[in-house]
């Protein structure tokens, strides 16, 4: 079985189908980017996984676990991790409790410069990249990254592709990733999912998909 997989997953607000019947599934170690134009229903996708929203149909399961209703705070508690497109910092007060995992993710995202820093001063992409360890504190299996390269520039883009690979690489967590980025994400990614209206137009490696003829269609509106 699949590590992590979506059966037939739907999301409705009255006639609007945000998430249409999709399916599909995550390896264990696996890097998976949900690609599409706006309104594709890629961050709808996520906020059923994390219980934001509820489905309309469909089933979800991690680790052969039927976590479709599962509320938000267990789905943390199962192992699951999220970052979100507008950044969302918090400070929780059992920090000090896991005070050796905060250092050791501050080392591994080399922002040693920025601990004794207050978090609203800081230059957006570092701003973005705290936000990526606040949800590597957690110790996920799984981690959701949504748009993780929104708003950062070139270098900060290549800071982040590596950051991503060494998560896989180096702390084994698996990866499903929203993103706009098709040079991150070709970079990144083992597979590739493109959704249009809520629908899943093709599936594969980044060169497969981007070469769909509905994908190109989808993007360039032909």
């Amino acid at each position: 079985m699949s590590y992590f997989r979506a059966e037939n997953l739907s999301l409705h607000f009255g006639g609007l189908k945000a998430v249409d019947a999709v399916s599909f599934a995550v390896e264990k170690g696996e890097i998976l980017s949900i690609i599409g134009p706006n309104g594709a229903g890629k961050s709808s996708i996520f906020n059923l996984i994390s219980r934001i929203y509820s489905p309309t149909s469909g089933r979800i399961y991690f680790e052969d676990q039927d976590i479709t209703q599962e509320p938000a705070f267990g789905i943390a508690k199962l192992g699951i991790a999220r970052t979100f497109q507008n950044i969302e910092l918090s400070v929780r007060s059992n920090e000090k409790i896991h005070r050796r995992r905060v250092e050791q993710v501050i080392e591994f995202l080399d922002l040693e410069p920025y601990r004794d820093k207050l978090i609203s001063g800081l230059p957006y992409g570092v701003r973005k990249v705290i936000e990526l360890a606040r949800a590597l504190c957690t110790e996920p299996k799984l981690i959701l990254l949504d748009e993780p390269s929104s708003g950062l520039n070139v270098e900060e883009t290549d800071d982040m592709s590596f950051w991503i690979r060494d998560m896989k690489t180096e702390l084994g967590v698996t990866v499903l990733m929203v993103e706009h980025d098709m040079t991150l994400v070709n970079r990144v990614s083992d597979r590739v999912i493109a959704l249009n209206y809520g629908r899943v137009l093709a599936m594969g490696s980044p060169a497969e998909v981007q070469r769909h003829p509905d994908v190109v269609a989808a993007y360039l509106g032909t």
